[in-house]
């Protein structure tokens, strides 16, 4: 079967980095597709053209939105989630694609699918206007799995967790730039306001095809198919060594005992990667996808998706200044937080991250709902409605920042796996996908005002105490990563293996101290126990 994250023996060595890691990071680029999407379709929905171009003119008192033109909130669930559904089912045919026709020629193709998307989006039909959603979701989908796929198998072994965390900090640079194209067009009234910020991604993926096209295949994927000349070359290319070179040959000698040991425990079916054995494959197929779920369930799209109409609901007088601010914060504390990674440990930084959103987001919704809320009256048969509370709507500002910070440098760069193999890892980010299009779909219908009338739909009109919900979940988070997230930091991908054989989830850290210590790996562990069945 074909290498995915964490395959033994994948990554480059590390005598030679620096090519290695520009080559292996480039394609980290792939992130800026999902990011810069998540951020125009948050501000696009809110622009006054478009929503004159798709949605629904009710001027009469029954409409409760304070809009003549609004999005009626069925369609705003699928237009904002419709891309997550395409996402999964891409991410679901990544690992087939990948084994097929490899890792840079899936990436291009996917670029080929997503730019198709993006051309549909700028008509001016509504159905039209969606099926290019789903076709751009479609090739996310793919990126979104072939690109840390690539990554692990091309990185440096030191720098793995780093560089493939740097495809996080793709996705919010995405959305910085996103917020800062929409800022820049907001005010326009014709369909340029709305197609431009659109139409700027197909810049975004002639980059990122043009740039992997001149970079070489994955020395791990070439060498699956017994193209061992090919690898060869593609492997003196990332170490900038000679092909001929004793470092070249050392290192394709490991990829090639670690495809051994891979078919050797090769998973014939997806059911499979859901057994458990001695490695526990079961246990660690289950752990990457309910990760990917807590990282949607910490509320984090909310912000990216519908921060922009939810600060104008707030009161806020330039809501697209806010969500470029949030934007900044997200993408300044993901570097923080990509050079974190390798040093404080993933499961401390996971921990750290819950108990910060945790907290952050419960305050947002008490001072919401206590000192934030703007209050109407009826005065002489006219509605009015008192300025909100600034200092509040500055500390709601606050802390929804500081909730960004906290999980920016731990559920966003942490989360995207590195120890599980091809299948596992397709099954993990489609998990990602489903639950992003799930709460994508069901937030209107939590947090937007009932609307009345012939398209009148009830919602549950949370407002700011949806930050009740995310608070919860985020709590859900600590728990779930203190009783199933082991702590690897400093392990190799052996060790990982061996620690899964070895150890308890809770005595992980403990057990990860004696084996670097000892200097402990799997092949030793093995032998011992040979020799001692001989004993006895």
């Amino acid at each position: 079967m074909g290498g995915g994250p964490g395959g033994s023996g994948t990554g480059v060595a590390t005598g030679s980095l620096f090519w290695a890691i520009i080559m292996s990071a480039f394609a980290a680029f792939g992130g800026i597709l999902f990011g810069y999407d998540t951020g125009t379709i948050g501000g696009v929905i809110a622009m006054d053209d478009w929503l004159t171009t798709f949605g629904v003119y009710d001027p009469s008192s029954a409409n409760t939105t304070g809009f003549d033109y609004y999005l009626p909130t069925a369609h705003k669930s699928l237009v904002v989630s419709i891309l997550s559904a395409g996402t999964f089912f891409g991410a679901l045919l990544a690992y087939p694609m990948a084994d097929i026709v490899g890792r840079k020629r899936g990436i291009i193709a996917s670029c080929g699918v997503f730019c198709l998307g993006v051309g549909l989006q700028l008509d001016t039909h509504w159905a039209v206007f969606v099926i290019g959603r789903v076709i751009a979701g479609f090739g996310v989908g793919l990126v979104s799995c072939l690109i840390p796929m690539y990554q692990s198998e091309c990185a440096p072994k030191s720098l793995r967790g780093m560089i493939v965390g740097l495809y996080q900090l793709a996705i919010t640079i995405g959305a910085l730039l996103a917020a800062i194209v929409l800022n820049a067009t907001k005010n326009e009234m014709s369909h340029s306001a709305w197609r431009t910020p659109i139409a700027v991604q197909f810049a975004w993926a002639g980059i990122l095809s043009g740039g992997i096209f001149l970079l070489p295949e994955s020395p791990r994927f070439l060498m699956h198919k017994g193209r061992e000349d090919e690898a060869r070359r593609a492997l003196a290319r990332f170490m900038t060594m000679p092909p001929e070179s004793p470092e070249v040959e050392l290192e394709l000698d490991e990829i090639a005992t670690a495809l051994a040991a891979d078919r050797a425990v090769a998973q014939g079916s997806y059911i499979d990667c859901f057994r458990n054995n001695d490695s526990k494959n079961g246990l660690r197929t289950w752990t990457g996808i309910c990760l990917q779920g807590w990282q949607q369930l910490t509320g984090i799209n909310f912000i990216f998706y519908y921060g922009t109409t939810f600060f104008q609901q707030a009161g806020i007088s330039n809501p697209f200044i806010i969500t470029i601010i949030a934007d900044v914060v997200n993408t300044v504390m993901t570097i923080v937080g990509v050079q974190l990674i390798d040093r404080v440990g993933r499961r401390r930084l996971l921990i750290i991250g819950a108990i910060g959103m945790c907290f952050s987001e419960y305050i947002v919704a008490i001072v919401g709902v206590t000192v934030g809320q703007t209050k109407s009256s009826v005065i002489n048969g006219v509605a009015s409605t008192t300025a909100v509370n600034l200092t509040a709507q500055r500390v709601l500002i606050a802390f929804v920042c500081i909730y960004i910070a906290f999980y920016a440098i731990s559920w966003g760069p942490v989360v995207w796996p590195l120890n599980i193999r091809a299948k596992a890892m397709s099954l993990s980010v489609a998990s990602n996908w489903l639950w992003n299009f799930g709460i994508g779909y069901a937030t209107p219908y939590l947090v937007d005002p009932t609307t009345t009338g012939i398209l009148g739909v009830k919602t549950a009109h949370l407002g700011v105490k949806v930050f009740f919900i995310w608070g919860s979940t985020c709590l859900g988070c600590f728990l779930f990563t203190y009783f199933f997230i082991p702590e690897v930091k400093g392990l190799s991908l052996e060790q990982i293996d061996l620690l899964y054989r070895e150890s308890s989830i809770l005595n992980s850290d403990r057990y990860r101290r004696q084996m670097l210590e000892e200097g402990e790996t799997y092949v030793q562990k093995k032998k011992d126990y040979v020799e001692e069945k001989e004993r006895v």
